[in-house]
């Protein structure tokens, strides 16, 4: 079968390969899944991995399949496996466990092994793929209302992850209830952080670098959240205007801003940073003014990356209720579907260059 691969380590060497079909047989004690790929979308970690910045491949191969946010139909299943069968449409989680007690009790995404598991990122294949099996462990079951946008799943649980976090944290403060939120960036991730805050009924403030009007900024505006434009208005600005914000998810991929945020953040407030920036950028900040107030005012920063099965099914959870009350926002964010395997090469291009890009998808086979 054809897959999308890379050689780690090899600078723009994504290529098509080929690999044999799975069979459930392959996953021991009758739980394996086999599933046919539907939709990949890929980002900015698949651009990464193509430019040899990180990744490796699995054990006996000198190839990565790439492809980590998956969406498929479930074609066969163990004798062992329950609550899953041929034809629900499915969404696989990316981080598989190592050894470490995070990983032993499920919070493999919280690993303190060196060496970690990933598909489609580190020493796993991903889904650019016709085929995959795994556990039903991994499987999260889609509902067939949500086939659609099913291949956002996994992009959405970067984000639950990082508010969920933010509540977990502030239980210590045993009535913080936000109402004030504000989102660094209007890609991917912003845009669908914004939404996540707007279902939780807070008030949002989305602040990125172009000047409205724009998809993404139209996109904001539709779910009764506020765009503000960086070139007009600085975050700690918005803060002034329209703060405070209980609540910061930073999701720019612009670290700088990620410092401009901790001095933006309200009292008892929480910031929480998605992007993963590489570099050596250095900035100067005014460090004891961001310490004090963090001291003084309760404040906290946490970051979020990759998410475990908890996550993933309040993606679920979060995307029916956004289908129910936006009906159609998140097909809208699909922005760059690109058919067929084989044409990994226009999938790059776009996920490069494409100008209003939000979400440059692979439709591997028919829904």
């Amino acid at each position: 079968m054809k897959a999308i691969a890379v050689f780690p380590g090899k600078p723009n060497s994504v290529h098509l390969a080929e690999l044999p079909k799975p069979s459930v047989d392959d996953i021991p004690d009758g739980r394996g899944l086999l599933v046919k790929v539907l939709r990949v979308g890929v980002d900015g970690t698949d651009k990464e991995i193509n430019a040899a910045e990180y990744g490796a491949a699995p054990d006996g191969y000198d190839f990565l399949v790439i492809g980590h946010e998956s969406f498929g139909q479930v074609e066969a299943v163990g004798p062992k496996v329950t609550g899953l069968r041929p034809g629900d449409y499915v969404v696989a989680t990316v981080r598989r466990p190592g050894s470490s007690i995070y990983d032993r009790i499920g919070t493999y995404d919280m690993t303190t092994d060196d060496t970690y598991f990933e598909r489609g990122i580190n020493l796993r294949h991903g889904f650019l793929t016709e085929y995959y099996v795994d556990d039903p462990e991994y499987i999260v079951k889609i509902p067939q209302g949500l086939k659609e946008v099913g291949v956002l799943l996994e992009p959405t649980t970067v984000v639950e992850k990082g508010i969920a976090q933010a509540y977990e944290i502030q239980r210590r403060l045993k009535v913080w209830r936000p109402q004030r939120a504000a989102v660094i960036g209007a890609g991917t991730i912003g845009l669908l952080a914004t939404l996540v805050l707007r279902l939780r009924g807070l008030e949002v403030t989305t602040l990125a670098r172009t000047r409205k009007p724009y998809l993404n900024s139209d996109l904001i505006e539709a779910i009764g959240a506020r765009y503000e434009s960086t070139s007009d208005v600085s975050i700690l600005q918005a803060a002034d205007k329209f703060g405070p914000f209980d609540i910061i998810f930073e999701a720019s991929g612009f670290s700088p801003l990620a410092f401009e945020s901790m001095e933006a953040l309200g009292k008892n407030g929480v910031l929480a940073l998605s992007s993963v920036t590489g570099g050596d950028r250095k900035i100067e900040v005014p460090a004891d003014k961001i310490n004090l107030e963090f001291v003084l005012g309760n404040k906290v920063m946490v970051g979020t990356v990759n998410a475990n099965r908890e996550y993933f099914e309040l993606g679920v959870r979060d995307l029916a209720q956004a289908e129910a009350e936006y009906p159609g926002w998140l097909s809208r964010l699909l922005t760059h579907p690109v058919k067929g395997l084989e044409n990994y090469a226009e999938l790059f291009d776009k996920l490069t260059t494409a100008k209003g890009a939000i979400k440059v998808f692979c439709e591997v086979a028919d829904l």
